[in-house]
């Protein structure tokens, strides 16, 4: 496929995409029809429109129109390609740009923040000064970090493996785990270092989390909200004992049993939580405003009812992980969102009404070049 070809794909999905279809599901219906595309033409087909779904009412306002074409004008005008060389209507190109497509619109402030109009007042107030910057870095790509696997090797082993397959990194600064890779991502998956589980996909504020749960050898763990394992496992990593995991969507754990022994560590999927453990992890359901840069339809889905909603399911798990924690335990809080509603919040309810916990160690990371947005209280039981 041509440039030009790759775009009038592009401005088709997001046609679809604007009309109410999920990004994934309009992709893989085009790749199905698309059986000429090749796996370059796949994947720069999908940067297009993720691309301009961070950037969704940018795009629209710089390229004049809230159409799949209108925004990907936007995006090649905002990264500074010249449309005439896209937009010429040889072979599958799309048409060639009309004289008001030729003229650029008057940029738009509230439009270049890219998040909805409500969210705008909560993330002002919430992080103050730093919420043009938080804004700002949502719209590009997130970084792509690798978490090293210490029970079967060392960062730098790690990082030697992985460049002898072609694939690049260099030290994570938010986690002594971690490697940011700089080159040959889409090659991790199919990797000597991936397969034989000594790197995992994690992102660096997320091991950092696991940094601060300070785990000890022989630890007994309990992830509450366990997903797809990614937190059991580098637990299992810094306990070198088994971990328990479950998660009230049972189906989003069915990779765990190939990930952990892939990793070789044990993980024990169980089916109700049972007993009390040291440490007990809650990384609850949230609105992923941490992590939008990875997942930027959630920006423009996420409304004030489901936020709210949202804030009694957190509540909600907070008191029934709670007590599986045991004496002198530690219940950890977490969440992937920067929102005060999802993170202060819920923990202020809970010790106001759960007597016989003290608050501990906090980190929270905003989304950047080091890592994703993440937040983690720690919650110490001091009375039965």
């Amino acid at each position: 496929m041509t440039p030009g070809a790759r775009v009038a794909a592009a401005i088709a999905i997001l046609d679809r995409v604007a009309a109410g279809e999920p990004a994934e599901k309009a992709l893989t219906g085009w790749a199905r029809r698309a059986r000429y595309a090749g796996s370059k033409d796949r994947a720069a087909v999908r940067d297009h429109v993720f691309d301009v779904i961070r950037r969704w009412r940018s795009t629209a306002s710089d390229g004049g129109a809230n159409t799949g074409r209108g925004r990907m004008i936007g995006l090649l005008r905002q990264q500074g390609i010249d449309l005439g060389t896209v937009f010429t209507g040889d072979g599958h190109a799309p048409a060639p740009l009309s004289v008001d497509e030729n003229a650029q619109p008057e940029p738009s402030d509230a439009a270049a923040r890219d998040v909805p109009d409500w969210l705008w007042p909560l993330i002002e107030t919430d992080l103050g000064p730093a919420a043009a910057e938080y804004c700002a870095v949502l719209r590009d790509r997130a970084p792509v970090f690798l978490r090293v696997n210490l029970a079967r090797t060392t960062r730098d082993a790690a990082a030697t493996t992985l460049r002898d397959g072609g694939i690049e990194t260099v030290p994570g600064t938010r986690s002594p785990t971690a490697l940011r890779v700089t080159d040959g991502a889409r090659k991790i998956a199919q990797s000597a270092g991936f397969q034989s589980g000594m790197v995992e996909l994690q992102d660096a504020s997320s091991q950092a989390i696991v940094d601060a749960l300070g785990l000890s050898a022989g630890s007994t763990v309990l992830d509450f909200c366990a997903g797809g394992g990614g937190k059991a496992l580098a637990m299992a990593a810094r306990t070198g004992a088994p971990v328990a995991a479950w998660d009230a969507a049972r189906q989003r754990m069915r990779d765990i049993p190939a990930r952990a022994r892939r990793a070789g560590a044990v993980i024990r999927v169980l089916d109700q939580p049972e007993g009390r453990y040291d440490l007990v992890l809650c990384d609850v359901p949230c609105s992923g405003s941490g992590t939008w840069r990875r997942a930027p339809e959630g920006k423009w889905t996420l409304t004030q009812d489901m936020l709210t909603a949202l804030g009694r399911t957190q509540s909600d798990i907070l008191a029934r992980a709670a007590q599986h924690v045991g004496q002198n335990g530690v219940l950890a809080y977490a969440t992937c969102s920067v929102l005060s509603q999802e993170n202060n919040a819920p923990i202020d309810r809970f010790l106001s009404e759960t007597p016989g916990w003290d608050r501990g160690e906090m980190r929270f990371f905003l989304p950047d070049e080091h890592g994703d947005g993440l937040f983690l209280q720690l919650l110490h039981r001091t009375h039965p």
